[in-house]
């Protein structure tokens, strides 16, 4: 029954989406990547004969000022072999001391000096992956989306991991990288040998925050070192079509234990958990650019503990996905909704609204292209938790460009279902780029549950969101957007993460930013102003309403200044309870408040993000602070942390609440195998200590080793109710060890 539903959906999917519209023809002017003309060992050495038979892309400085003065002899080669992408950087320095290396932890980036590749694989001009390096050999990968734009939420998933190799060395003279990426890794559309992709390199300095790039992107966009439609097109001939086979099993064993009260006993106990699981993940390549992915018994025990946070807000945090299985391609699953708000969020997957983990049985995830179209198809088998029965949950995406190259149509279609009945969305949705760096994007989405009646079935005004956005995607110059988006009541996708409903709102916002060339201080300022309302559906009255005036000073050295000034409007239908021991009335609520972040220059070892916050807050006020510093003691070892301080205050009521939040974070490394990170976190909001303790031994690409260890304890231990006893300190501990092998088939 479950499969009919999916199948029949997933039909009436691909029957909306306008099937004939045309891609955009391929420029047959594209430059060919050489091939290699003989071997080459990776070894960070680039002395071999082939090498240098490759001529040095032309590079350009991007900043601090942009086709400026060069400030480091710099030499970047590009070749493929037929089965990998290499890459090799000479990047000199008069002075070896600059060279920064902060630190040996795999996908740690601590503002080190690097050498990167962008590759947009498809050549769609709207994702891409990511690959750097630092002088030590680090590798960090990353995932971009939405073409490097923030309008959508961060564009960077660094979560995301592939198989590729580097090597670097060291001289008196400067560092050298070479890099090997697979094509298999990066997932290209091969068509008789040949493949067109989109590629962008540079080298970034980070005293003086200095980075020479190519091909010559001016800084017009926030993220344009790595924006996949600025990227140089390029065409690979002679490329061999690989399947490679990957299998990762896994083994895990530890002890957990959970404290519980028991009123037969009247009296906490420990229960101990002897945890003994086995599985593994698979990953096939059905073709050059169709990847297969199937896991069993799924297991997540070395991702990272969620940071604690302090709820200021009328809606649920937002926590990000960091689970690897989830991130392969995450950008084709991506629909958003404005701001967080998305048609599928991962973290409904095998996690309660508690963010406890609930046993994933297994399942699959096809990703990649085929003809024309961006696919994603996605099916997990969850298990019986104490709250939840077994669920499947279902995703199918779809994406085409149309029109021009910075263009798509696309469409989704979710599912989740149970015993306890079914809840399924669909959505289409679009991005055209109209003119120049103007966007327009148009979103609808609808849902269907256990529990709607057959009016409600029937009424996409009641079951469905529908938003318009326009907006120039700039940093310079006066740059600006606008959107509209309804709501119905009863929208409400199961698999995705929705923070309102039932409204209908609009907002518009102006800045104007000016990029300075000369001087030694500042380099870049921008203004902006912006607004924003929420009006209830049913009567038409305002619920949310802002005003902000904001500002940003970037400096030559790297650090940065951002202000903001905003006022709001809040009509309360109930009271609302924002920190223990505050509520708000109902009523109708103006208030004002400020906030000002300075950021130091990253190149510093010792460096630290300041955040200050005052302003009235509904009948009250409110203030905060908040320290992020950061010292690289070496390359070995980094400590850092965070703390934010809010303290509400009703003084006509007589209520007060101050919320501290402590983070603190250690990362160490032997050497590029052998690391290990402490996260510690107190929050008294929370009333808990919690500790997230992980040391991993990688024995080669796929092959780790790791020990995992948890503890809870419980900083607030009286008990109110009577007969009942003080809890205990820990709320419950877990020591586990767990080893991953990859073979490849």
């Amino acid at each position: 029954m479950y499969c009919f539903k999916q199948l029949s959906a997933a039909a009436l999917l691909v029957a909306l989406i306008p099937y004939g519209l045309p891609a955009q023809p391929a420029d047959s002017l594209k430059n060919p990547i050489p091939r290699l003309s003989g071997p080459v060992t990776l070894d960070g050495k680039i002395d071999e004969d082939a090498w240098r038979r490759i001529d040095p892309l032309p590079l350009v400085m991007f900043e601090p000022v942009f086709r400026g003065e060069m400030s480091d002899r710099t030499l970047i080669r590009v070749a493929h072999d037929g089965n990998h992408l290499y890459v090799a950087g000479e990047l000199y320095t008069s002075d070896p001391s600059d060279i920064r290396v902060n630190t040996l932890s795999r996908d740690d980036y601590s503002e080190d000096d690097t050498f990167a590749l962008v590759v947009d694989p498809f050549n769609d001009n709207e994702n891409a992956l990511w690959f750097f390096t630092n002088p030590a050999g680090v590798r960090v990968d990353m995932a971009i989306s939405n073409d490097a734009d923030f309008s959508s939420g961060r564009p960077m998933n660094d979560t995301w991991n592939t198989h590729w190799e580097v090597e670097t060395t060291r001289t008196s003279e400067g560092w050298f990288a070479e890099m090997r990426i697979p094509f298999s890794s990066i997932g290209l559309q091969v068509r008789d040998g040949r493949a067109e992709i989109g590629f962008i390199t540079y080298r970034y300095l980070s005293r003086g925050v200095r980075r020479h790039i190519y091909p010559a992107i001016p800084p017009e966009w926030g993220l344009a070192f790595a924006k996949p439609s600025q990227a140089r097109d390029v065409v690979l001939e002679g490329v061999e079509s690989r399947r490679p086979l990957y299998l990762s099993p896994y083994l895990l064993g530890g002890l957990e234990r959970q404290a519980a009260y028991s009123a037969s006993s009247s009296a906490w106990e420990a229960h101990n958990d002897f945890t003994r699981e086995a599985g593994f993940d698979l990953k096939y390549n059905l073709s050059s650019n169709l990847t297969l992915d199937a896991t069993f018994n799924t297991d997540f025990a070395q991702v990272e503990a969620d940071d604690q946070q302090v709820n200021l807000t009328r809606f649920p945090l937002f926590f990000p996905e960091k689970r690897q299985f989830f991130q392969e391609r995450a950008s084709i699953f991506s629909f958003s909704l404005g701001g967080r708000d998305q048609l599928f969020f991962s973290r409904r997957i095998g996690l309660d609204a508690e963010g406890t983990p609930i046993r994933i049985w297994g399942g699959g995830r096809l990703t990649g292209r085929t003809g024309e179209w961006d696919l994603g198809l996605l099916n997990m088998q969850t298990a019986d938790s104490d709250n939840l029965p077994s669920e499947n949950f279902g995703v199918l995406r779809l994406k085409r460009r149309v029109f021009n190259e910075n263009s798509y149509l696309g469409a989704m279609l979710t599912s989740r279902l149970s015993e306890a009945g079914h809840n399924v969305a669909y959505g289409m949705d679009g991005v055209l780029r109209v003119t120049g760096n103007d966007y327009a994007t148009l979103r609808y989405a609808q849902t269907f549950y256990d529990g709607l009646t057959a009016g409600q079935r029937g009424d996409p005004g009641d079951t469905g969101f529908l938003s318009v956005d326009w907006s120039n995607r700039r940093n310079q110059g006066f740059f600006y957007s606008a959107s509209f988006a309804r709501s119905g009541r009863n929208f409400d996708p199961g698999v995705g993460f929705v923070t309102r409903r039932d409204f209908t709102s609009g907002s518009l916002s102006a800045n104007f930013a000016r990029l300075l060339e000369q001087g030694d201080g500042l380099r870049r300022w921008q203004a902006g102003l912006s607004g924003s309302s929420y009006v209830r559906n049913p009567d038409g009255s305002l619920e949310t309403g802002s005003l902000e005036l904001s500002g940003e000073l970037a400096m030559m050295s790297g650090a940065e200044l951002n202000f903001s000034l905003e006022g709001r409007y809040e009509d309360l239908r109930r009271d609302v309870s924002f920190l223990p021991g505050t509520e708000v009335p109902e009523g109708a609520y103006r208030f004002i408040g400020g906030e000002a972040r300075f950021q130091m220059a990253p190149y510093r070892l010792l460096r630290t993000n300041l955040t200050v916050s005052a302003g009235s807050f509904y009948d009250g006020h409110r203030w905060g602070f908040s320290a992020e510093p950061v010292w690289n003691v070496s390359e070995h070892l980094e400590l850092g942390g965070t703390y934010s301080f809010n303290a509400l205050r009703f003084p006509g009521r007589g209520q007060s609440y101050d919320a501290h939040i402590v983070r603190l974070r250690t990362q160490m490394a032997a050497n590029r195998r052998l690391s290990g990170n402490a996260f510690v976190q107190y929050s008294n909001v929370a009333e808990l200590v919690a500790a997230n303790l992980r040391v991993r031994y990688n024995f080669g690409e796929g092959r780790d080793l790791w020990l995992v260890y948890n503890e809870q304890l419980n900083t607030e231990r009286e008990v109110l109710d009577p007969g009942v006893p003080r809890r205990p300190i820990s709320r419950g501990r877990a020591l586990l060890l767990k080893f991953t092998y990859t073979l490849g088939l």
